[in-house]
């Protein structure tokens, strides 16, 4: 019988970011009776409201917590003074279910270019003017993504992800479940330890 290891993420969840690594090594080493789903967990609903100081200071720490907690986890600081900071990640989900449209492989692509965007090259994909920009770098039909991002149907979609991710009660990004004979159960990790996590996953997967 084949189980299902859900990861909830963010595109724009900074721990999600120094993640990545490891659930790049997690999808390489499932046991082959286990298969990896992404789903969006959406950390901020649309907002054009510009992010109070005291929350662009509370994220500029946490992504100083993460370099120290996870070495080797890139951050642009440039962010906080280049961009126009908001709270407001629905669109980012929505860029990813937009992509995953035109093609599955693009998930993982647009995921990746929106996180470079973010922590590395200090652009907003809280705009859309980055996301349409994103979009035709990676290679997608630019009119089909534009014409996406404003359809009821990619937003029913995301909202439908969320649904999922408040039903089972998930509080925080990253989370890893394992779904078996549907019964979910958290998969505890520890950042740069992959083999700690395949062991739980062949364990509970038996």
């Amino acid at each position: 019988m084949l189980h299902r290891l859900y990861y909830f993420h963010d595109p724009m969840c900074s721990w999600c970011w120094a993640f990545r690594p490891l659930w790049k090594g997690i999808i390489a080493g499932l046991p082959d009776n286990v298969s990896g789903q992404r789903v969006l967990g959406g950390l901020a609903p649309d907002t054009d409201q510009a992010m109070p100081a005291d929350m662009q200071a509370k994220l500029r720490s946490i992504w100083q917590n993460i370099q120290q907690t996870v070495p080797g986890t890139p951050f642009n600081f440039e962010f906080w003074e280049k961009c126009a900071p908001r709270r407001s990640t629905y669109g980012a989900c929505r860029a990813v279910i937009a992509a995953r449209r035109q093609d599955p492989q693009y998930e993982e692509i647009m995921i990746l270019a929106i996180q470079q965007a973010y922590y590395l090259e200090a652009r907003n994909p809280a705009d859309m003017s980055t996301l349409l920009e994103l979009a035709k770098e990676i290679g997608l039909d630019s009119a089909r993504f534009s014409a996406d991002m404003e359809s009821p149907a990619v937003h029913e979609a995301l909202l439908k992800e969320i649904g999922f991710t408040r039903k089972l009660d998930v509080k925080g990004f990253p989370t890893l479940l394992l779904e078996k004979e549907g019964v979910y159960t958290a998969i505890q990790h520890k950042y740069g330890d992959v083999m700690a996590v395949l062991h739980q996953i062949k364990h509970l997967s038996q």
